[in-house]
């Protein structure tokens, strides 16, 4: 009897201690976890944002980077310059009679280089042997006998040493300026990914170069109201390509804000889509319908350095992407077609009484087949019967 009770003292004692283990295991589990479940918690915003990141950066091409000024856009509340342009002053305007303003848009302009780019062979090179007057040589005419000529400044002009960890980063001098103000561009739109590739100082130095030289710049939180012949034409630029259709509140915001201003016309410039689409996305053709739902006369469309179709929505006017133009980001683009778009307002005691005479020049970016020689020309004949056609299949699949 001894026995047996001694064994059943030793059982239940094993028992104890089991029970002992198991309870000691599962606080330790419990402790582990807890701090498992704090540390993933710290650890969250940056694993989360590095995912998001990754995401962007995947949906988008390779240049596609995100601005700085992207972080501090939803802070930021857009302001409005007035600018009074004197062109085209051997044209007097009568007191009641109509006024017509002609206004040309164009794609992108690189007006520099990248430093891993062929010295030889870069925009730069022929800027240092031709001079500023080279590059619009062939449609300065067609700009000079507009009103208003607006391109996609996409680079910057600084002499700044803090390039950005990104695929290509582009920047001139502070003088490649010239090269817009000598042949009648009298605007450019900074809102895209180029505009801060030598980080924020570039920006800064860009517009200052642009606007000593006489060139307005407009982009972001920044609006500009611009007189011309007596209209007052709002400016604004939307960089889509971080934040898609959160954009919609700066859109709404910027053309608020020129419209209590007092702009009679306002246009929108969009850096947008994705890279060698002809056909542009969803968030593209929703941003343009919503920035026409808000009061833009013309939305412009850049970034995808092809040609897209042009739409007219509620007798608007939507061209989704120019292509490029004087483009110093590639030295033989596969794809070298490109597109003035022309479009005529008429104004009568300051009331918008007809928009739909437009006009599109098809022109090649640049003079050679066989190169970029960074010198845009009109194109005629076959050639420009082939890019219309182009454009016009483009526009038939929106």
């Amino acid at each position: 009897m001894g026995g047996i009770k001694d064994a059943k003292k030793k059982r239940k004692r094993r028992r104890r201690l089991r029970k002992a283990r198991l309870i000691f295991c599962a606080l330790l589990f419990l402790f582990l976890a807890a701090g498992l479940v704090l540390g993933i918690r710290a650890a969250a915003p940056k694993v989360s944002g590095y995912i998001i990141n990754l995401v962007k950066e995947l949906q988008s091409s390779a240049r596609e980077e995100k601005n700085p000024q992207d972080k501090s856009d939803e802070t930021k509340k857009p302001d409005v310059e007035v600018k009074a342009l004197v062109i085209n002053t051997d044209e007097p305007v009568f007191s009641g009679e109509p006024v017509s303003v002609t206004v040309s848009s164009m794609g992108d302009c690189t007006l520099g280089t990248d430093e891993s780019f062929a010295r030889s062979t870069s925009l730069n090179s022929y800027y240092e042997q031709y001079g500023p007057d080279y590059f619009f040589q062939h449609v300065r005419s067609i700009l000079q006998q507009d009103d208003l000529s607006i391109v996609n400044m996409e680079g910057t002009l600084t002499e700044s040493e803090n390039r950005q960890d990104k695929t290509y980063a582009f920047k001139a001098p502070a003088e490649y300026a010239s090269i817009l103000s000598g042949s009648s561009v009298e605007a450019a739109n900074l809102a895209n990914n180029h505009s801060y590739d030598y980080g924020e100082q570039s920006y800064n130095d860009t517009i200052s170069a642009l606007e000593n030289a006489g060139v307005v710049t407009f982009g972001y939180e920044h609006t500009k109201l611009v007189d011309v012949k007596g209209i007052k034409i709002g400016l604004t630029g939307i960089y889509e390509l971080a934040e898609h259709l959160n954009k919609k509140q700066q859109v709404k915001d910027n053309i608020a804000l020129l419209k209590e201003s007092g702009a009679q016309l306002i246009i929108v410039n969009f850096h947008w889509g994705l890279e060698k689409e002809h056909v542009p996305n969803a968030v593209q053709k929703e941003l343009a319908h919503y920035a026409i739902d808000q009061g833009a006369d013309l939305v412009i469309g850049h970034h995808p350095h092809v040609l897209q179709g042009i739409e007219k929505y509620k007798g608007k006017y939507i061209a989704y992407s120019l292509g490029n133009f004087c483009f110093g980001g590639n030295s033989n683009p596969a794809d070298k077609d490109t597109i003035i778009f022309q479009q005529t307002f008429t104004f009568q005691d300051g009331a918008l009484i007809m928009d739909d005479q437009t006009n599109i020049i098809p022109c090649s970016i640049s003079s050679s087949p066989d190169k970029n020689d960074y010198c845009p020309v009109p194109l005629d004949g076959t050639e420009r019967q082939r890019v219309l056609d182009r454009l016009q299949e483009y526009s038939q699949k929106l």
